[in-house]
């Protein structure tokens, strides 16, 4: 951060001192044990700004757009499970951030995000680049504060750390006034939080539920483990395969739940929902008692609620108690950590279960028969095939970041993902524009992993302004466009649910993505048979910098297996991917 903070210590840093409001701002910052900064200023925090200048100590990446700012933060975040921050100026600057915003308050990922504001004296009089940002943003943050004074403010940003990754993590916003970012103050280190603790409440019979479940569990004869993002975002991992090892429960693994469980683990049948294997969504069909930890039951999982599950008792571990019983009738609750909740039930199961032997078989030969699949060809380049390439030469071990559309689902379906945090996704909202600035994100945040952002010719376009960070600042991240000069998924449910009345989804006038990655200075090539796709990703993977590969592949590719929206989970279409 600041050079005159290099030799200090982090007892020297909390040290009573008058300084700035932006000072303030950058002490607290590197206190909370931030390593990078996502932004673009505005006259609004060119306080702050000007506090940055000739502070080599102090690392801020400027991106070209607010949007590409904050997923750039997003991804660091997912990827580190640290809170990412980004800083925007007053205004439009602001109101850049909020599909940022939402993309992570959807998702449950930890931000701090602040904003410039005008002089307090000009809040409410529709002054140059004002706008109530606290009141736009209240929907979609954990919590958003108002500094109006700059003694509150090193409290304020402690406050705002703590509620972002406690509990159920998220978004929270700081906006602060210019005239409180100038104001100076005698810096005192806030040493108490005046707000109350957010981690869930321990309850007293939490340990009599889990007896109940281990109950629930021992008497059922088809059980199944349906496991979401909070395996991941709890760091839950190792107390989840300890858990099926000891229970020889099969398991399903949401869109963000990928990686939580290894998918090479043979007790693993894949993703359920909308685009789901055969295996995943039979089993939720099946079972008799589901367990669900950290999913929330979303809608594209689910698919027409009153088909979902109908034999099975539900029982529900989330950090959240608002999405127990939301959505799904349940049986067993137990709000808390999914990994603290794991760990006390691998003490209390004693002995392992036996094997389900009836009822794991059935389902592993329902996975050997229905396995994921698409007709390969020597002619025309497929995406599956890219994206198991992909799989295949990194070993499983990338951090893949996609954007919305068919390549998202893809790149769900045939990259193996063995370890947590290491699939970037918009999954609630669905943010085009995401998957790119995401990954020089989680490529700062994970300076030695190989980062390939997956994205279709669509979303690319919405912030390929970032390709200029890569070339810059050397940030060695993989890009791969699936480009099928279509808008792909929504070209898919015209097809099949619109009786092919095709509208607005050609993309054929799309620039030239080698000649636009090299004007950037990013090296890039082009690919439309395997060949070509084998030779320029190994020359990808070779190049110590950024690399960017357009792979053209048919418009006519569809993702399957399908459940059209409205339909249940019985009523999936598995199309070109059943052999």
């Amino acid at each position: 951060m600041n050079s005159i903070y290099k030799n200090k210590t982090r007892e020297q840093l909390k040290q009573e001192e008058r300084i700035s409001g932006s000072e303030i701002l950058l002490r607290m910052l590197l206190l909370e044990g931030v390593e990078c900064v996502f932004g673009y200023p505005g006259g609004s925090v060119l306080y702050i700004y000007d506090t940055m200048h000739d502070n080599p100590d102090f690392r801020h990446i400027l991106t070209r757009h607010e949007q590409g700012a904050i997923h750039a933060a997003d991804g660091y975040a997912r990827s580190t499970g640290k809170v990412g921050v980004v800083i925007a100026t007053s205004g439009p600057g602001a109101t850049n951030l909020v599909t940022g915003i939402a993309t992570a308050h959807m998702d449950s990922v930890p931000l701090v995000v602040i904003t410039g504001n005008v002089p307090t004296d000009l809040i409410g009089t529709d002054s140059f680049q004002e706008a109530d940002i606290v009141g736009i943003t209240q929907p979609i943050t954990k919590h958003n504060f108002f500094v109006r004074c700059v003694d509150d403010l090193a409290g304020t940003i402690r406050e705002a750390f703590h509620i972002a990754r406690s509990g159920r993590k998220g978004p929270v916003l700081i906006d602060i006034p210019k005239d409180v970012s100038a104001a100076f103050t005698t810096f005192r280190y806030p040493l108490h939080l005046s707000i109350r603790e957010l981690a869930p409440p321990e309850h007293r019979d939490t340990d009599s539920r889990i007896h109940e479940l281990l109950t629930a569990i021992r008497t059922s004869k088809q059980p199944l483990i349906l496991a979401g993002g909070g395996i991941v975002y709890s760091d839950a991992s190792t107390e989840l395969i300890d858990y099926v090892k000891r229970t020889g429960m099969p398991i399903v693994t949401t869109l963000l739940g990928l990686g939580g469980y290894p998918s090479d683990e043979t007790m693993w049948l894949g993703m359920p929902g909308m685009h789901g294997t055969y295996a995943a969504n039979q089993a939720l069909i099946q079972c008799d008692l589901l367990l669900s930890i950290g999913a929330r039951f979303d809608d594209r999982v689910t698919m027409k609620l009153e088909h979902f599950a109908p034999n099975a008792r539900i029982a529900h571990i989330d950090i959240d108690a608002a999405e127990i019983g939301k959505l799904v009738p349940t049986l067993i609750a137990i709000c808390g950590d999914a990994k603290h909740i794991l760990s006390r039930m691998n003490d209390l199961l004693g002995e392992p279960l036996p094997v389900k032997k009836e009822w794991v078989e059935r389902l592993l030969q329902m996975k050997s028969e229905y396995p994921l699949a698409y007709e390969d060809s020597d002619e025309v380049l497929k995406p599956q095939y890219v994206v198991e390439m992909i799989s295949r030469t990194t070993e499983g071990e990338a951090i893949i970041t996609t954007d919305v559309g068919q390549h998202q689902m893809w790149a769900a379906q045939f990259y193996r993902y063995k370890h947590p945090r290491s699939i970037i996704t918009s999954g609630g909202l669905g943010t085009m524009g995401f998957g790119f600035p995401s990954a020089i994100g989680a490529q700062i945040g994970n300076p030695g992993k190989i980062v390939v952002s997956i994205n279709g010719d669509g979303g690319i376009q919405m912030c390929a302004q970032e390709l200029a960070i890569c070339a810059i600042h050397r940030i060695p991240v993989k890009v791969v466009i699936l480009n099928n000069e279509t808008l792909g998924m929504i070209k898919q449910w015209q097809e099949l649910i619109y009786d092919k009345r095709y509208s607005h989804i050609d993309l054929s006038g799309s620039p030239d993505f080698v000649k636009l990655a090299n004007a950037y200075g990013v090296p890039a090539g082009r690919a439309d048979n395997k060949a070509d796709a084998e030779r320029l990703w190994q020359e990808a993977l070779a190049t110590p910098g950024p690399f960017l590969i357009d792979f053209v592949i048919s418009k006519d590719e569809l993702v399957f297996p399908m459940v059209p929206q409205g339909s249940g989970l019985h009523e999936m279409i598995l199309g070109g991917n059943s052999r």
